[in-house]
C-alpha cells in the first residue's frame, strides 16, 4: 500500500482507543491512492469528500488516542504552484498561506492536541449538544488544507512526549469556533508555536467559570496535564449574566476563579488569568468604548494580586484596538456581514461580541505580547518570524488573507 506502511496499519490501527498513544511514526504519501476515512480503515480523505470542489480545500484524518502528536508537512507539487492553509481540528491555524512554485515544497512542523470527551471509565466532559459534532471532540486528529490549489506531497504523525501544553479556559472568545464566518483567539495562537508547544482549547461558547467547573472541563485538563504545563482562564462575558443568590464579581465569580488556581497549582501546573475582551458598544461621540463588564475585570485582578497570578490585559488591548480602529473599520474585526455573503446567508450579520478570523487573529497576538510582558518563559518556544504587535498599530484588515474552511454556520454563538 503506498499511502502507508503496512506494518503500522496492523501495529496501530488494530489498537484499541483506550490505550495509551502509539509509538509507531506514521507515513503518508499524499501523492498516492487515499481512501475516503472509516474508522476500520483509519485514515483517509474526511469531511467534505462528497462536496469537494477540483483543487478546492480538503480534509484528511488519522484515527489516534488522545494526546499530543507532531505533524509534518511536505507542501507544494511538481505540476503547479499553490499557495497552501493548513489547520487542525476545529479551524486551529497551523500554516499561513505557504507559496510554492511548480516543483518547490516546503516542509513545516507542528504540534497538535487531540483529544475526547472522555475523561475516566465514569467520567465525561458534559458537551453541549452541538458541540458533538465539533472536529475538537471526535476520536481522529484531522487536518484541513486550504488556499489556491492547495498542494500536499507528505504527512508524518507521530505522537509526542516532550513538548508542554497550553490549555485553554474560557467561552466563545475563545473557543475554537467549528464554523466560519466565527473565530476566536484560541485556534489562532497556535500559529505562532513549533514542536515545543502544544494548545488545547476546551473552551467552549456560553460558558462562565462556574459552567466550565460543573461540566467536568477543568477534570479533563487536569487529567491530560503534565507538571509544568500551563492552564489561561479568560472569564467575564457570561459570568455577568448570573444572577442566582450569591451570584456576582466579588463572590461566586471569585471563588470560581480561586478553584482554578488551587486546582492547577496542586497538579503542579502555571495558572494565567486573561481579562475579557471588550464588547464593540461606544459612547454618544463613537469615538470611545464603553465598559460594559461592570467589576468583572477588576475582581478577576483581584484575585489575581492575592494569589500572584499572572494577567494578559485583553481588556485593555482590545479597547485600545477597538478605538484604533474606529467606528466603522472595527466592525472589520468582528462578525459584521451583509446578507448574502456567504452561502445561504439569509440575514444581516451584526455581531459586536464576536470576533471573525482577521479579529481573532489580532487578539491572539496580543496574547502573546501578554505572555511576553509577564516574562513567560514559553515565549522562547515562538516561531522564528514572530514579530512583536501593537494594538495600537493593528495589521491592516485590506491585507490579511483568510480562506473559509468549507465548515460554514451563520448561527450567533451562545453567550453575548
Amino acid at each position: 500500500m503506498k499511502a502507508i506502511n503496512n506494518i503500522i496499519l496492523t501495529t496501530f490501527f488494530a489498537m484499541p482507543l483506550a490505550i495509551s498513544a502509539a509509538e509507531e511514526k506514521m507515513n503518508f504519501d499524499m501523492t498516492g491512492q487515499i481512501p475516503v476515512y472509516t474508522d476500520s480503515i483509519g485514515y483517509g480523505y474526511d469531511v467534505n469528500v462528497n462536496t469537494r470542489e477540483k483543487d478546492g480545500p480538503f480534509y484528511f484524518s488519522v484515527k489516534v488516542p488522545d494526546g499530543n502528536y507532531k505533524v509534518t508537512v511536505e507542501l507544494g507539487s511538481r505540476k503547479h504552484e499553490a499557495i497552501t492553509t493548513v489547520r487542525a481540528e476545529s479551524r486551529r491555524l497551523m500554516v499561513e498561506n505557504c507559496k510554492t512554485k511548480k516543483k518547490e515544497t516546503q516542509t513545516f512542523s507542528f504540534i497538535v492536541n487531540k483529544r475526547s470527551p472522555y475523561i475516566d471509565d465514569k467520567k465525561s466532559v458534559r458537551l453541549k449538544e452541538r458541540e458533538k459534532d465539533y472536529l475538537n471532540w471526535d476520536n481522529r486528529l484531522t487536518l484541513e488544507f486550504n488556499g489556491v490549489m492547495p498542494a500536499v506531497k507528505s504527512i508524518t504523525i507521530e505522537p509526542d512526549t516532550t513538548a508542554r501544553t497550553i490549555f485553554l479556559c474560557g467561552n466563545s472568545t475563545v473557543v475554537d469556533q467549528n464554523n466560519e464566518p466565527y473565530a476566536s483567539w484560541g485556534q489562532m495562537i497556535t500559529r505562532w508555536f513549533g514542536t515545543e508547544i502544544a494548545i488545547s482549547n476546551h473552551a467552549e461558547s456560553g460558558l462562565t467559570a462556574g459552567s466550565f467547573l460543573a461540566g467536568n472541563r477543568l477534570d479533563k485538563v487536569l487529567a491530560m496535564m503534565h507538571e509544568g504545563d500551563y492552564v489561561f482562564c479568560e472569564f467575564g462575558h457570561n459570568d455577568q449574566k448570573e444572577k442566582y443568590p450569591g451570584s456576582g464579581a466579588w463572590y461566586n465569580f471569585q471563588f470560581n476563579l480561586k478553584k482554578f488556581v488551587d486546582m492547577v497549582r496542586a497538579k503542579g501546573g502555571n495558572i494565567v488569568f486573561l481579562t475579557p475582551t471588550q464588547r464593540r458598544r461606544w459612547d454618544d461621540t463613537n469615538t470611545k468604548i464603553v465598559e460594559t463588564h461592570g467589576d468583572y475585570p477588576d475582581a478577576m485582578r483581584d484575585v489575581a494580586r492575592r494569589e500572584n497570578v499572572p494577567v494578559i490585559e485583553l481588556h485593555d488591548m482590545t479597547r485600545i484596538f477597538f478605538e484604533t480602529l474606529g467606528y466603522e473599520d472595527s466592525k472589520r474585526s468582528l462578525v459584521h456581514y451583509p446578507m448574502g455573503t456567504f452561502p445561504g446567508q439569509k440575514n444581516e450579520l451584526a455581531d459586536n461580541t464576536h470576533f471573525n478570523p482577521y479579529g481573532a487573529y489580532e487578539v491572539a497576538k496580543m496574547v502573546v505580547m501578554g505572555m511576553k510582558q509577564n516574562n513567560m518563559d514559553i515565549t522562547k518556544a515562538l516561531r522564528s518570524e514572530w514579530k512583536d504587535f501593537n494594538p495600537a498599530s493593528p495589521d491592516d484588515f485590506n491585507t490579511f488573507v483568510w480562506y473559509p474552511a468549507p465548515l460554514r454556520d451563520a448561527t450567533k454563538p451562545d453567550g453575548n
